[in-house]
């Protein structure tokens, strides 16, 4: 994991916290370590959930989120497709308009 970390603060549920502190307990580790570890995993499952690439795709073409932000959630390789195919959606758009 990268040193380069960024602080963040947000509140809870006391049983949530409750919970987590007591896996933390059990592992031996502190409450950032279960956090980061849940959140990294709840990240990678939904990443690859069909309906959720689809709406970070369409986000995209929207230009509501930058390649950078895209290629963080869905990885190099498929941002890189999704940048082919939105360039070639933009073209054939302007080829539309141009024939209208």
């Amino acid at each position: 994991m990268s040193s380069d970390k960024k602080r963040v603060q947000f509140r809870a549920p006391h049983r949530l916290v409750d919970r987590t502190d007591a896996l933390a307990d059990v592992l031996g580790e502190d409450r950032t370590d279960i956090l980061v570890t849940a959140l990294r995993e709840y990240l990678q499952d939904a990443t690859h959930d069909d309906a959720l690439t689809q709406e970070i795709a369409a986000a995209y073409y929207d230009d509501e989120i930058t390649f950078d932000q895209l290629k963080a959630l869905v990885g190099a390789e498929e941002a890189a497709n999704l940048r082919v195919l939105k360039q070639q959606l933009d073209r054939d758009f302007v080829d539309e308009v141009a024939d209208a």
